[in-house]
């Protein structure tokens, strides 16, 4: 009986989608467009600002590939800044949002150089490229770049008094501020963002208001006190002159997982070294409230400060399976709390459930700050076991990224080159462990995949069962083109890690209805976040009564 009110319900799902799908529309956005026309395929919107007064949930907007270029702005009074292009359209939930994505095999480039920007004038002091303030939206496979900075750092990407929007695939560069930017301070904000293998790159603010290059990060999330937890899978930063990540002032737990930041508190491809640019990889605190922040299976090198940093923070975080290659220092720890009065002090030695959470990391070199002593070691990480890393411990310790400056790193392969097919991170073998390393069964189990008699330490597990493969249509993929072939979207709530027990069934059973998770194979494997994971204590899955 479980089972049949399981198809019924999944088949009572795919019906409503199907309406849906039925009932909504399809406009176009090109570089020759007119705001004038109707919208299709053959007479196209020239502006997203024109496709975001016509949408409703469900609908697609796809965006044709070359050159945009923005010479206005909109000015938004309830965040008293400009914006090059401003979203405020709201899809329905996660499974009826509305979509913006670029056309399949072209790239749709968003150009701010030319646009102008806020002076101070009337107390308005910013000017974003884009402002998103919506709920359920989904952008994938847009470029934005150039948006210029008059003493403020002005961002690529910012998200305001929004809720659950889902970005895909964007790759947001060269401006005068952030890549991307979340403000969850505002009203209407809910959290539960996605960025999914999106890239944030040689963003730099010189000489701001605040320092030279004090405020380009790569991605910030700030300010939530509430709602639901914004992720990051499969993203990289590299080459901003501040941070790769920072969570300064957000009392709301994050999850970064699978992704890489390199060269922080650099600029001009890695040539310059503005003075006030902070320069860590993964920078995770500043909480005043003890907030616990989830960094998994990353990997940090060649950033000026440290790869991974706790940044004040008054509660410990979770570092699981992360990997430092020569940055000044791989984990720093150092702690803070604050009194009702709001007074700092600085060094403080968090203990019991405050702690941090360190197990399986690598430090190469084994450099860190505030750990061990009096302040929390962690365990079975490679500075708690004693061992040294060389590079015989890895199949590769050379990436263009370790020796090249002064020009785009893309056009080079390696870590920063082209994603794999599917928009997951390139696969290579740069840090990954080589088949004698010391490294291998050498963890602990944290609930994540692993082979052998015990987890590998570093971001990556020696030969893991989880393989990539293709990822079959979820039910709410959108529209395709009549002539072409899209790779199909991932839901945004598709974000469970493996983390459940061998008999947990019924867990996973509520999971597959929620994640719109794929059974194949007589329910031998399924499908987490694109890769198909087996189930290894059973010939098949099965559902409790």
């Amino acid at each position: 009986m479980a089972k049949l009110n399981l198809k019924m319900g999944l088949s009572a799902a795919v019906l409503a989608l199907l309406a849906q799908a039925a009932m909504a529309s399809v406009y176009y956005v090109a570089p020759n467009g007119n705001d004038s026309n109707a919208g299709s395929k053959d007479k196209p919107f020239a502006s997203l600002k024109k496709a975001n007064t016509k949408v409703v949930a469900g609908d697609t907007v796809w965006v044709r590939g070359g050159t945009y270029m923005h010479t206005d702005t909109t000015y938004v009074k309830n965040d008293n800044m400009f914006a090059g292009i401003h979203l405020t359209k709201s899809g329905a939930s996660d499974n009826n949002r509305i979509h913006y994505l670029a056309y399949p095999g072209e790239t749709p480039v968003f150009d701010f150089s030319k646009m102008p920007i806020a002076n101070g004038s009337n107390n308005v002091r910013y000017t974003n490229g884009v402002l998103i303030q919506a709920q359920y939206l989904h952008l994938k496979g847009l470029e934005f770049k150039n948006v210029p900075m008059n003493g403020e750092s002005n961002v690529g990407v910012y998200v305001s008094r929004s809720k659950h929007i889902f970005l895909e695939l964007i790759n947001s560069h060269h401006h005068g501020g952030s890549g991307f930017f979340v403000n969850e301070k505002g009203s209407g904000s809910g959290g539960g963002h996605l960025f999914l293998n999106c890239d944030s790159h040689d963003n730099y603010d010189p000489n701001g208001r605040q320092g030279d290059g004090q405020n380009a990060d790569g991605f910030g999330v700030h300010y939530q006190s509430g709602g639901d937890t914004t992720k990051f899978i499969g993203c990289r930063a590299w080459w901003n002159s501040d941070d790769g990540w920072d969570f300064i002032s957000q009392e709301f737990p994050v999850v970064i997982e699978n992704s890489w930041a390199m060269g922080h508190g650099y600029s001009n491809y890695g040539t310059g070294k503005p003075k006030d640019g902070n320069g860590n990889g993964f920078k995770a605190g500043s909480s005043k409230t003890g907030v616990r922040h989830t960094i998994r299976n990353c990997v940090a090198w060649k950033n000026k400060a440290s790869g991974f940093y706790a940044n004040h923070s008054s509660g410990g975080n979770d570092w699981l399976n992360n990997t430092a290659y020569m940055n000044g220092s791989a984990f720093n720890m150092w702690a803070s709390t604050w009194d009702a009065a709001g007074n700092r002090t600085d060094g403080v030695v968090l203990k019991g459930d405050k702690a941090h959470v360190m197990k399986n990391n690598i430090a190469y070199p084994n450099k860190t700050s505030y750990i061990g002593g009096e302040y929390a070691a962690g365990e079975y990480n490679t500075w708690n076991l004693n061992l040294t890393a060389t590079n015989a411990d890895f199949v590769s310790v050379d990436d263009p990224s370790m020796t090249v400056t002064g020009k785009p790193l893309e056009p080079l392969g390696g870590a920063f080159g082209p994603r794999k097919a599917d928009g997951s991170l390139p696969d290579i073998d740069f840090l990954k462990l080589s088949p004698k390393s010391q490294f291998i069964d050498k963890g602990v189990n944290v609930k994540l995949p692993y082979e052998g008699k015990a987890p590998d330490l570093g971001a990556y597990e020696y030969k893991a069962y989880v393989e990539p493969v293709v990822p079959e249509t979820p039910v709410d993929t959108v529209s395709t083109p009549a002539d072409t072939v899209i790779t199909p979207e991932l839901p945004a709530d598709t974000l469970a890690t493996p983390d459940l027990p061998a008999d947990s069934t019924t867990s996973i059973a509520k999971r597959m209805v929620r994640s719109n998770l794929n059974l194949r194979n007589g329910g031998r494997s399924f499908y987490i976040n694109g890769r198909v994971v087996r189930n290894r204590k059973g010939p098949h899955l099965t559902f409790a009564k």
